[in-house]
């Protein structure tokens, strides 16, 4: 059994592994972490971000489930397991964790703005609205939740709240608002 000097010792070659941009090292060092403490969160929630990384998604999703099952009132930990859904291209898996996440920390804006793509994606486009419209009231200058607003109100058929969208963008990022209008199209025009 190691001291703890010794899972102290390990923890922090683990973390040295990350800054020096050697994931799989670490991923190996938490593992070993793991066998020796398998009750240390920062080392599970590590490991579920590395095996994410790495795209053992289906290693990743467990991992979160584990996690989420000692502690079920962690924010992040939900968010984390709606993004590994995603990507596994499970959006009703997706929708669940994220609005978990909501459930728990309602000011987790990258939780909305999750729930509302993976909403969109469904073609749920009120409930994709209302999370993005949560989202960008959280996050006001950043662009991505304004624009996958307009192209919801776009799929819904109201040009004039994407217009709306687009005006309120040129104010902050002209940028976005013109690549925004470019991919409305014709729906903007008149």
């Amino acid at each position: 059994m190691m001291d703890a000097l010794g899972l102290r010792w390990l923890r922090w070659r683990a973390l040295a592994m990350l800054a020096l941009g050697r994931p799989a090292a670490a991923l190996a060092l938490f593992e070993r972490l793991l066998v020796r403490c398998p009750a240390d969160r920062h080392a599970q929630a590590s490991r579920a971000h590395l095996l994410a990384a790495a795209g053992r998604l289906a290693e990743a999703e467990a991992a979160y489930m584990q996690l989420l099952g000692d502690a079920p009132v962690d924010a992040a930990s939900w968010f984390n397991l709606g993004w590994v859904r995603e990507q596994r291209g499970d959006d009703a898996g997706a929708i669940v964790a994220f609005t978990r996440a909501t459930e728990v920390d309602a000011r987790l804006d990258r939780a909305w703005f999750g729930l509302g793509q993976a909403l969109w994606r469904q073609r749920q486009l009120d409930g994709a609205a209302q999370a993005l419209e949560r989202n960008t009231a959280l996050q006001p200058m950043s662009p991505h939740g304004w624009v996958a607003l307009a192209q919801v109100h776009q799929a819904r058929g109201r040009p004039d709240e994407a217009k709306r969208i687009v005006h309120h963008l040129q104010g902050f990022e002209p940028r976005a608002a013109a690549a925004l209008q470019r991919s409305l199209g014709p729906m903007l025009a008149g």
